[in-house]
């Protein structure tokens, strides 16, 4: 097992690829925008790669797999988050071991935020549907500025109280990492998320195969 982080007292997650598993929701809106244009589905296994700046890189990448953009990317957005909208948790679901490892952490006195590019709205909703919004004192979505900027993980940690020495991002993908890093925080990325590079390529400071690591991990 990996040695502990030491004084640990605020974790920042991502949402997509590293608490829920969101891509067959978020891939079926992207395949059904993809349709109504008489495109080809790119289908949940290369969507998970194309998951991780927000909803305007994931329709921008589904096009450029199906031979390129329509339009403007800008007239495409709307519709798809439309359709997204309209089936948030029909399949997406906590990754295995999520709720037991954000339980634990509350238990052991460590404060909690959410900073994904998600958007404001379907980031609460989705928290609230499955039962998770309680476990954290800060969420910041993806209607301001989004990751790969380090801003929304330092207004995330402000929010919490917290400050980079005494903090750790937990997130899946390059995205992740890099906002965090340039935020000053240590980075732990899992290893089953939505990246076209494995995690353990990535240059992380730990990476785990299960939430349930997390807590012993960061625990004081």
């Amino acid at each position: 097992m990996s040695q502990p982080l030491n004084g640990i007292r605020s974790v920042v997650f991502d949402l997509d690829g590293t608490l829920v598993d969101s891509a067959p929701d978020l891939v079926g809106a992207l395949d059904t925008l993809l349709g109504e244009h008489g495109r080809a589905p790119v289908g949940e296994v290369a969507g998970r790669t194309m998951i991780g700046e927000g909803a305007a890189r994931l329709v921008e990448r589904g096009f450029a797999a199906r031979g390129g953009l329509p339009g403007p990317v800008g007239a495409l957005v709307p519709r798809f988050v439309d359709i997204y909208e309209s089936r948030l948790t029909r399949v997406t679901r906590p990754f295995d071991g999520a709720v037991e490892a954000l339980a634990a952490l509350r238990a052991g006195g460590l404060e909690l935020g959410i900073c994904t590019n998600k958007p404001d709205r379907a980031t609460h909703r989705i928290l609230g549907e499955l039962g998770l919004s309680g476990f954290f004192s800060a969420i910041v979505g993806g209607d301001g500025v989004r990751k790969p900027d380090p801003d929304p993980v330092r207004r995330c940690l402000a929010a919490l109280g917290g400050e980079a020495r005494d903090a750790v991002f937990v997130g899946d993908s390059p995205v992740d990492l890099a906002a965090a890093r340039a935020a000053g925080l240590p980075v732990i990325l899992v290893s089953f998320g939505y990246t076209a590079v494995p995690a353990r390529e990535l240059g992380a400071d730990r990476v785990v195969d299960s939430l349930r690591e997390i807590p012993p991990l960061v625990g004081r």
